[in-house]
């Protein structure tokens, strides 16, 4: 038996990176997983890869910031697996800019996904987990969570907020038998952070392709970049019964990039 047989799980921005590899393990240990993502085409290729693997996979599409999406991309999940157990909350962007030229649609377009998209795919979420008087949300944080930085400020800014809405979550949520934990990865090799890497480039703040992954990893006390794999664990772990006495925590799983 799987670490999650029977449960009923989705997992948004799962298209690509980090989302996509805990799709594939959950789905491997026993979950039915949706996967969902803004990408159609990425989502029915992470649910087919799931699928002829022996799995349970349903691709959905939805924008986490547009509650009306998000309301028919799980009412589809939940007719197909017959409940939620778990969501992970990981749809997420960035896009750097110095911290003087930061403009309200920046602002605006990362803390909707990043922040907004959190607490509506929460409270989409949660209904069911009332109803059904049990649930586990998990949120993707980040060590911008911890500490600002200031080509991403609006980044920070929305990790921050998710480290509280994770706490609010918990607190608010705790009557109904349903946890919330979130985790914050610090460098991970994944899509958003070979485009971090170009903007970064192309902001001047490096000099050619790779240097600004190097210098962000230079800190990291394991000596490396994360992959999606090093996260499995965690991700199993908080899905699980495991993780059951445990809440309102934010996870730093960076390779020691932020000690606290």
């Amino acid at each position: 038996m799987g670490r999650v047989s029977g449960k009923s799980i989705i997992v948004t921005g799962s298209g690509s990176g980090i989302g996509e590899g805990f799709a594939k393990v959950l789905a491997a240990e026993g979950a039915k997983v949706g996967v969902c993502d803004l990408n159609t085409a990425a989502a029915e290729r992470v649910a087919k890869a799931i699928n002829d693997k022996g799995g349970q996979a349903i691709a959905m599409t939805a924008d986490v910031s547009n509650r009306e999406q998000v309301r028919a991309a799980f009412k589809k999940f939940v007719d197909w697996a017959d409940s939620l157990d778990v969501i992970f909350n990981n749809a997420g962007f960035n896009k750097p800019m110095h911290l003087m030229e930061v403009t309200e649609e920046n602002w605006h377009a990362i803390m909707n996904v990043n922040g907004l998209g959190v607490l509506i795919c929460t409270q989409e979420a949660g209904k069911y987990m009332i109803a059904q008087k049990s649930g586990k949300i998990v949120n993707t944080a980040s060590i911008a969570g911890r500490q600002g930085y200031p080509a991403f400020a609006p980044y920070c800014a929305s990790k921050f907020a998710v480290n509280a809405l994770t706490q609010a979550t918990a607190r608010g949520l705790a009557e109904h038998n349903i946890t919330c934990n979130s985790f914050a990865p610090g460098v991970v090799d994944t899509p958003l952070w070979i485009d971090l890497d170009r903007d970064l480039m192309e902001m001047g703040m490096s000099e050619r392709p790779g240097q600004a992954t190097e210098e962000f990893s230079a800190g990291i006390l394991r000596g490396r970049a994360a992959t999606p794999a090093d996260l499995e664990g965690m991700a199993l772990f908080l899905a699980s019964s495991d993780s059951d006495y445990m809440t309102g925590q934010t996870i730093m799983i960076d390779g020691g990039m932020v000690l606290l």
